[in-house]
């Protein structure tokens, strides 16, 4: 077979081919479109740190080196490394054998262009770099993909024609009308294959023949589960075989896969119970696009794949996955990998929980500490007996706040964080602990979905299970807190945690339990329901593969934190009261109950939201800070070991690359869509 263009070795002169203007078009892409000179310093360190072949004092790129420095590291399951060995020839513009520093620039600000799959495309069956494609150069390029055993293509059909003219006629095609060819070449040799195998004219071929068509133009877009379940395609219609108008609403359903997704997304997001049928999918494409865009047939097909040849049964997102991501792997084949033994997997337990219980302290302490004077301001209001002459020692949170500013200095807003921080790492290590695992194991794992109740008690079983470290931690809290008001009052001298905790004893140190708990659990209740929706369904967490900012995550904790500091106020200010060491002449609380009813009656109804302001503008930034700490400790101290839990939402989401790396695979695929072994096979 002829090479499509000539080999010139890198110490030869350059050829008289390359004329004056394809020096000055390099130049002008050079020149044309400005790079920002972080994006040259990046292709400088990527291409100096491949660059293995010198000339004449001259770093460059051989075939092997340009593939390293331009393939994607990941997303390779469909697309072998070598295949990017294609792009080359687009590179190496003088034909050299070599890609210079200049060419890789070049190549990367390519990329740049938004349609620069299409662009490479056209520049590799340019072969004469002349600006348009002949017949003959079409013709060649694409014969020269075609294996012995390929199924054949006629270049003097019709459709051709309609393109190029007649047989070595005289219409060459330009850029553009080069990419619309390009987009309608595939559904042309659907026909012609289909034509070619279908040799007894009934308008059917056998799924073998089918699976064979499939794998020539369009097997890199499939996952291998897919791809072995295609003969299962002449299952929905009886007779064992597949007709031309199956295999073109298969074709449709492969080359609209982006707008599949987006509508299973959407519809799945929308259903009760996080299942769509092919009824849903339908109705929910005929509300959302102008068009009819499937067929009832396609839809048959898409759930046939999906449901593993039961098309009538409702589906979850997670399911889709095999159909839509061509880097699909069943779940068997991901455990079988390495599959650990059962003292491994114990040890692996442990190691994640403490990674947790880890974050959790780092981030609790971090949101303790940034809102601990509100929390200062909020226990001194609550405590302030009204009703007690001579007791009333601050109008307002603002004059709270500046009376402990004028008397303590700034110091005194910070009186008795250090138990605050010793008990906040497993207080909120426990909470997000329990909450997780309470969700994961009440959520449905196809549907990532889990029911209100099982938040709701997810929520409240972690409220509740922290006051075994809440309760002690916030008595000392509370007392070292009113020790400032105290020693300007009465004169009293301060006292240390140590003395505080001696004096109280392990029974004393649980005083106001019973209040802490009523106060905890509904907390918790509202709290991560509510963050989890926001989440999800105000910011759109998840949905398609979007990753909330830093503002939208601290918005979400933040909102979500004000109902559920503000319903659970009353609960806290009996808390308060029963941990506070009451003063001469103060109302003495026996208990919970008691608590209520003598603050009711001396008080009023108001007495119960004292401190509410305070206590949301305290407890809504110091969630919000602490997950958004917890989250982004996940995102940059990653688990060390494999074994992290993926998200339902991410099974199927490509993970953030680099844009040109992105464009050099899309523009491979292009190639890929005139035959599937364009280019050179490999890993």
């Amino acid at each position: 077979m002829s090479p499509v263009s000539s080999t010139i070795h890198c110490d030869a002169p350059a050829p008289t081919s390359i004329t004056s203007k394809t020096a000055n078009a390099i130049q002008t892409v050079k020149s044309a479109i400005s790079v920002p000179e972080n994006e040259l310093k990046r292709w400088r360190r990527i291409f100096e740190g491949n660059a293995g072949t010198v000339v004449n004092d001259e770093k460059f790129l051989n075939v092997d080196q340009f593939v390293n420095a331009i393939a994607p590291k990941s997303d390779l399951t469909k697309i072998g490394r070598a295949q990017f060995a294609t792009l080359f020839k687009v590179a190496d513009s003088t034909k050299r054998g070599l890609v210079s520093w200049d060419d890789f620039v070049v190549f990367e600000t390519i990329l740049k262009r938004p349609d620069a799959d299409y662009w490479i495309a056209f520049q590799y069956f340019d072969v004469d770099n002349s600006g348009t494609i002949t017949y003959d150069e079409f013709k060649n390029v694409f014969k020269a993909t075609l294996a012995e055993d390929s199924i054949p293509f006629d270049f003097d059909g019709d459709w051709v024609k309609l393109y190029l003219g007649k047989k070595n006629g005289t219409h060459v095609l330009g850029y553009s009308e080069f990419t619309q060819m390009m987009k309608g070449l595939q559904g042309e040799r659907l026909r012609q294959s289909f034509k070619y195998l279908d040799q007894d004219l009934d308008g059917f071929i056998r799924p073998d023949q089918f699976k064979r068509i499939i794998l020539e133009i369009a097997g890199h877009k499939l996952s291998d589960a897919v791809i072995e379940r295609l003969p299962t395609l002449c299952t929905l219609t009886p007779g064992g075989r597949i007709s031309y108008s199956e295999v073109i609403a298969f074709h449709n359903v492969v080359r609209e896969m982006d707008m599949i997704e987006r509508i299973i997304r959407e519809a799945t997001a929308k259903s009760k119970d996080g299942r769509i049928d092919q009824s849903d999918f339908l109705n929910h494409c005929a509300s959302t696009t102008r068009y009819a865009l499937f067929t009832p047939m396609e839809a048959s097909i898409i759930f046939h794949f999906a449901g593993r040849g039961s098309p009538q049964q409702r589906l979850a997102l997670i399911e889709f996955a095999q159909l839509l991501d061509p880097r699909w792997r069943a779940p068997t084949e991901e455990t079988a990998k390495a599959q650990p033994s059962n003292a491994l997997s114990f040890l692996h337990e442990v190691a994640h929980s403490v990674y947790n219980f880890g974050l959790g302290g780092i981030a609790g302490a971090f949101g303790a500490t940034m809102v601990y004077p509100i929390d200062l301001v909020k226990t001194r209001m609550q405590n302030q007996r009204s009703t007690v002459v001579g007791q009333l020692l601050y109008k307002n949170s603002f004059d709270c706040v500046r009376k402990v500013f004028h008397n303590e200095g700034f110091v005194g807003f910070y009186r008795g964080l250090g138990p605050q921080l010793i008990g906040v790492a497993p207080e909120k290590a426990i909470k997000l602990t329990v909450n997780d695992f309470v969700r994961k194991r009440a959520m449905d794992p196809e549907t990532g979905r889990i029911a209100l109740g099982w938040e709701l008690f997810a929520g409240g079983s972690a409220g509740g299970c922290q006051v075994i470290f809440t309760n002690p931690l916030e008595i000392v809290k509370i007392r070292l807190q009113m020790q400032g008001e105290a020693a300007k009052v009465e004169g009293a001298v301060p006292k240390g945690a140590v003395h505080i905790v001696r004096q109280l004893g392990l029974v004393g140190l649980y005083k106001g339990a019973s209040a802490c708990l009523l106060r905890d659990i509904p907390f918790s209740a509202i709290y991560f329901p509510t963050y989890a929706h926001l989440k999800k369904d105000v910011f759109q967490e998840g949905y398609n593969g979007k990753q909330l900012s830093f503002l939208e995550t601290l918005s979400a904790a933040a909102i979500a934190g004000m109902p559920a500091a503000y319903l659970t106020t009353p609960a806290d200010v009996v808390k308060t009261r029963l941990q506070t060491e009451a003063k001469t002449g103060q109302t003495h609380y026996k208990g919970m109950a008691d608590a209520f009813r003598k603050i009711y009656r001396e008080e009023g109804f108001k007495a119960f939201f004292k401190g509410g302001p305070a206590r949301i503008i305290r407890s809504s930034p110091q969630f919000g800070f602490t997950l958004v700490a917890y989250e982004y400790l996940h995102k940059f101290m990653p688990y060390p070991f494999k074994g992290e839990p993926r998200d339902v939402e991410t099974t199927f989401t490509s993970q953030p690359e680099d844009m040109s790396r992105i464009r050099a695979r899309n523009a491979l695929r292009i190639l890929l869509d005139v035959h599937g072994n364009f280019g050179p096979r490999g890993a």
